[in-house]
């Protein structure tokens, strides 16, 4: 069983406020665990200490149900795939990829085997006898993840493994990755990046990390779930700011009224009204909260619940196009078609839809939402 469980994990260096805070997180057999959040959050710190090459300060680590704190690296049961590929540079594809093995003493055969199998599963078949220096930046990498496969571990850790790929070869490469996972059944995989569209793409569930202050104060986890719970139901304004692009729009707001139907808030420059399908049994009048709607569920439309806004800038991207515009309460982004035929200085309404609405409080803490409807967003 290559379960994790990290139970009141925290890690600190020296006198130094702790890098990590509070984890408790539990992550099952076959799951694509992926560790998000900003720079200096601890995502490959916390990796790190999963894999042995970091001590815990405080908390117990089990993998596969066994407490492993005190366990060397090599004998975890896992393979690490680091940001910089760490390949040899005197050795063969073949002999990077063998190295582990030969460590372990395996027989010749066995290496050959499961090396020449990892290199087909890789398409990399051709590519045996090459030196790292002959490779592109692509096959680099598949050969740093052909070197964890050949042996067999019950958990791989990736730290970062696309951030030095162009675009392109990012999206090749995360696709290979992700049919990995399907190979290896029994597997887990703990990715770390800082890319949201990676994490949105691969994993079964994302851990996203506070960093700073937050992290001090609620500990290091933001949220932890799939990434649509992230998407469509944040916990808080750092992780509905953080999940999606183009980020959430967010404008300062009072309460106005409370009723079955949600909330209707006044924003505070404008003194336009905005009702979001919220439960507000815990809002008063008067109290000052923060309105948010992400830019995808907005549309172009004048009505009782649209806001006055100025084209600043048509972002046209083909199939849609992402209108930038100036509101007396700050900035907006909104999503429309590809051909929508608006300029810089044209003025429009913009429709807030009740159902994708978001209010956070003051100490930017979610507030529950009614159930979310995607059909009457973009109707």
């Amino acid at each position: 069983m290559a379960t994790i469980r990290l139970t009141n994990v925290e890690k600190s260096y020296g006198d130094h406020p702790p890098v990590i805070r509070r984890v408790n997180l539990d992550i099952a057999q076959h799951e694509f665990c992926v560790f998000l959040g900003p720079s200096g959050c601890g995502k490959s710190t916390l990796l790190r200490m999963i894999a042995g090459l970091e001590d815990l300060s405080d908390g117990e680590l089990h993998i596969g149900g066994r407490l492993v704190n005190d366990v060397p690296a090599a004998q975890r049961g896992v393979a690490m795939v680091f940001q910089s590929y760490a390949l040899f540079p005197h050795m063969t594809v073949f002999d990077n990829m063998a190295f582990g093995l030969k460590l372990a003493k395996q027989p010749k055969d066995v290496i050959g085997t499961k090396v020449r199998e990892a290199a087909r599963i890789l398409q990399l078949d051709s590519l045996l006898d090459r030196y790292p220096k002959a490779l592109s930046g692509g096959q680099r990498q598949r050969v740093a993840i052909g070197r964890a496969i050949v042996r067999e571990p019950g958990v791989f850790l990736f730290d970062e493994p696309l951030s030095n790929l162009d675009a392109a070869l990012r999206g090749q490469t995360r696709v290979e990755i992700a049919r990995l996972h399907q190979r290896f059944a029994s597997a887990s995989v703990v990715y770390v990046t800082h890319d949201q569209v990676e994490a949105m793409t691969l994993a079964d569930r994302i851990v996203l990390l506070h960093a700073g202050a937050d992290a001090e104060r609620f500990g290091s986890i933001a949220q932890s779930g799939a990434p649509l719970d992230l998407y469509h139901h944040p916990k808080s304004r750092f992780v509905a700011g953080f999940i999606g692009s183009p980020r959430m729009n967010f404008v300062d707001a009072t309460v106005e009224a409370t009723g079955a139907g949600g909330v209707t808030v006044r924003l505070a420059k404008s003194g336009e009204t905005i009702t979001a399908a919220v439960d507000g049994r815990r809002l008063q009048r008067a109290q000052a909260v923060t309105l948010g709607v992400r830019p995808e569920h907005l549309r172009l439309a004048g009505d009782d619940q649209s806001i006055q806004c100025v084209t600043v800038l048509s972002e046209r991207l083909g199939e849609h196009s992402y209108i930038h515009a100036d509101h007396a309460d700050g900035s907006l982004v909104a999503k429309a078609e590809g051909d929508t035929p608006i300029g810089p200085g044209e003025r429009l309404r913009i429709h807030v839809p009740p159902s994708a609405c978001h209010l956070f409080d003051a100490d930017g803490i979610a507030l529950p939402r009614h159930a979310f409807a995607p059909e009457r967003a973009a109707a």
